[in-house]
């Protein structure tokens, strides 16, 4: 008899990672604290297709930037020899966006998006082939005062979030003519000091020099910070803009460190740069970053249309949420009914939908492979389901068409257990979780996730 081929089991691609149940309360609780605060702005969600033209980023980035160069998903459209490219980051696709649809022919337009991003490099922690961002795009507005918005709104992100330990680098890049006139400089600097430069500083030596300064190497680190300063060549508006945004920053009490090597890579970027950092991710340690953006439009074909955006890593700030405290499993919900015999099942499916009418989550033990569970086997689950209360319903219960109400998370409730009607367990239950959330410690907000600290 052959033998059967032994089927090859299909795994996931390095760097792009499954978000399992376990881990998706956590991700929920972000989206819906960023939601909340940008709405409070006055943003709007904008969503956009991961697939773009290439030509997009080419021209948006610039052709010399890394991203374009390596870390691109790039590929041919096999039915129409379309050049597509999986979005690397998402200012350019709303910025096409926005001129395809004439977004700002009413006036200047809040958006913000949330979703997938993908690069073709080297995983690590808080790196990803894919990774997710949120971001925040203001459409239309030039002064100094919504790029301090967005900066204020970041922080009441932080500070909803419970994160610490963020702090502000600031930088001003000035416009098209005053970056032209420092890169003059930058260039005859590092062309003096050329034995001394990596491999990669002199590949960008004649084509993006300003990345030179974002250097990693301790070797050239002295070199960098020694370097000709952008910010000695701005000019009086864009001195002014700058000054603005600081003059702004302070009066709200936000506190920032000018960071002179603060730059952009894509070519697009002119004026404000910012970046929030933390020093509790190793390396990489970026959580945020935006700037300003106002030849973006123009650059895509569409009216001058000055704008300001930031983006946010998602999974680099979920790891700041898990090192204060924020990982702990997730409830399911707020009640899990346990239940055993036919009679009993019946009445836990129809108190189950009442439940979930008056706004409660809950959760019906069914039965696995090995069939329904003992009342101990099914407490456990309850009891690893973080619900604030399991209701048991038995044959006796069923005949006397009662509930038992046992609280999971509190010693001191009736010794645990109480009895109630069938009639009044909704109104025991919804009391009860309402009343007694907040001394229990549990969210109250049946429309929040629910997280045990």
């Amino acid at each position: 008899m052959a033998q059967e081929k032994k089927i090859e089991k299909i795994v996931g691609i390095k760097g792009m990672n499954d978000i399992l149940p376990e881990q998706s309360a956590l991700w929920e609780l972000f989206e819906n604290t960023v939601q909340s605060v940008l709405k409070s702005y006055g943003f709007q969600q904008m969503r956009t297709p991961i697939v773009e033209a290439t030509p997009l980023f080419a021209r948006g980035l610039g052709e010399v930037t890394d991203i374009v160069e390596k870390e691109m998903y790039s590929f041919e459209d096999s039915m129409n020899g379309d050049k597509l490219t999986l979005r690397p980051e998402n200012t350019a696709g709303i910025v096409r966006s926005a001129i395809e649809h004439n977004l700002t022919y009413e006036g200047p337009k809040r958006v913000w998006y949330n979703g997938p991003m993908f690069r073709h490099e080297k995983p690590q922690r808080g790196r990803y082939r894919q990774f997710h961002q949120v971001g925040a795009e203001a459409l239309g507005f030039s002064g100094p005062d919504i790029d301090a918005e967005l900066i204020v709104m970041c922080q009441r992100l932080w500070d909803d979030l419970g994160l610490q330990n963020i702090r502000l680098e600031l930088n001003s890049i000035g416009d098209a003519e005053e970056r032209k006139a420092h890169r003059a400089e930058l260039i005859a600097y590092f062309e003096q000091h050329q034995a001394l430069l990596d491999e990669e500083a002199k590949r960008r030596l004649y084509t993006n020099p300003l990345r030179i300064l974002d250097t990693k190497n301790p070797a050239l680190q002295e070199i960098a910070t020694n370097a000709p300063k952008l910010l000695d060549f701005l000019g009086e508006e864009s001195r002014a803009h700058f000054e603005g945004l600081q003059k702004i920053l302070r009066h709200n009490s936000i506190p920032f460190t000018i960071n002179p090597r603060l730059v952009r890579g894509m070519d697009y970027y002119n004026r404000t740069v910012f970046e929030w950092v933390t020093d509790e991710l190793g390396s990489q340690g970026t959580v945020c970053g935006g700037g300003r953006y106002d030849s973006l439009f123009s650059i895509f074909g569409g009216k001058p249309t000055p704008a300001c955006g930031f983006a946010m890593g998602v999974e680099r700030l979920l790891e700041l949420m898990k090192a204060n405290g924020d990982g702990n499993v997730a409830s399911l919900c707020d009640v899990y009914l346990v239940h055993q015999g036919e009679d009993a099942r019946m009445q836990s499916f129809v108190l189950g939908e009442r439940l979930r009418d008056a706004g409660l989550d809950v959760v019906l033990h069914c039965a696995s492979a090995t069939g329904v569970g003992s009342f101990k086997s099914q407490m456990k689950k309850a009891d690893a389901s973080g619900a604030a209360f399991a209701v048991i319903i038995g044959e006796d219960e069923a005949k006397a068409e009662t509930v038992s109400v046992k609280s999971l998370r509190s010693e001191d409730f009736e010794n645990n257990q109480v009895s109630v009607p069938f009639s009044a367990a909704v109104d025991f239950l919804v009391d009860q979780i309402v009343s007694g959330g907040e001394e229990e410690g549990q969210c109250n907000n049946p429309n929040h996730i629910h997280i045990h600290h």
